[in-house]
């Protein structure tokens, strides 16, 4: 079972998992746990996707049920008029509030873009992030007696690939377990320590205009247990409202069913 954020007539959101694929890839044909599959046997008819989230990312994943309603939201996705606000814990202390605007060359994947050009300049990329706390723990990483960590608010103002993990690596802040972008030691670390086994990036909170009712719908994602577990040992609790177990909040929007 999956945990359903939100659901009414035209869209489900969901609380993907870390480790989870979106929908189901040539590249993972053997992959048997994909969300789509997942949601779809769960309510009893076809979900269509309208974005997607990183196989190690956790979080609201928003799918249409119909493909009208897909269609809609991924237009809505590709005019930014989604608000995405993602939490992270990262390496070092970061502790300003600051927009990044750093341009991204385009990832392409070995097998999956074989064919695309690869000649293309860097993108717009634009985040806004603002570092919410800082904690020093005993342990030590390389040439360092302590190791420093950081709780991070992120909104993507674009949807760049890996935009998140590569700006943040960008600013020496790479996020934890970032097995490309980010540093393998730290990660490595962390996971003993710390439990952080899993990429430290949590999709928390979607905020959009309901495509067929016209209303606002604000929908939140709850942390899993290794964020809970790191949040409670770097000090942190409380520093979330969204963590409370509030599955959805809708402005105005009335479900009649």
């Amino acid at each position: 079972m999956i945990e359903i954020l939100y659901q009414d007539e035209w869209l489900v959101a969901v609380n993907k998992p870390s480790g989870w694929l979106v929908h189901r890839s040539w590249l993972d044909r053997d992959e048997k746990v994909v969300v789509m599959q997942t949601v779809r046997d769960q309510i009893g008819q076809h979900v269509f996707t309208a974005h997607r989230l990183d196989r190690p990312t956790s979080g609201v994943l928003l799918m249409g049920l119909s493909s009208e309603a897909g269609r809609r939201l991924s237009q809505q996705f590709e005019q930014h008029q989604i608000q995405k606000r993602y939490h992270a814990i990262t390496r070092g202390w970061l502790t300003d509030a600051a927009t990044l605007d750093y341009p991204l060359v385009e990832e392409l994947d070995k097998i999956a873009d074989k064919f695309a050009r690869d000649d293309k300049g860097p993108q717009p990329a634009v985040t806004d992030y603002r570092g919410l706390a800082t904690t020093e723990m005993p342990v030590a990483v390389s040439k360092f007696p302590t190791s420093r960590y950081s709780l991070v608010e992120l909104e993507p103002k674009t949807g760049r690939k890996h935009q998140l993990r590569r700006h943040l690596t960008h600013l020496r802040h790479p996020i934890i377990g970032d097995s490309k972008h980010g540093d393998l030691r730290q990660n490595r670390s962390a996971a003993e320590h710390f439990g952080c086994n899993r990429l430290m990036l949590h999709a928390s909170q979607l905020s959009l205009t309901h495509p067929f009712t016209n209303e606002p719908l604000i929908i939140r994602a709850g942390l899993d247990a290794v964020w809970m577990q790191a949040l409670s040992q770097f000090g942190w609790c409380g520093q979330l409202p969204e963590n409370e177990r509030v599955e959805f909040d809708v402005a105005n929007v009335q479900d009649d069913r």
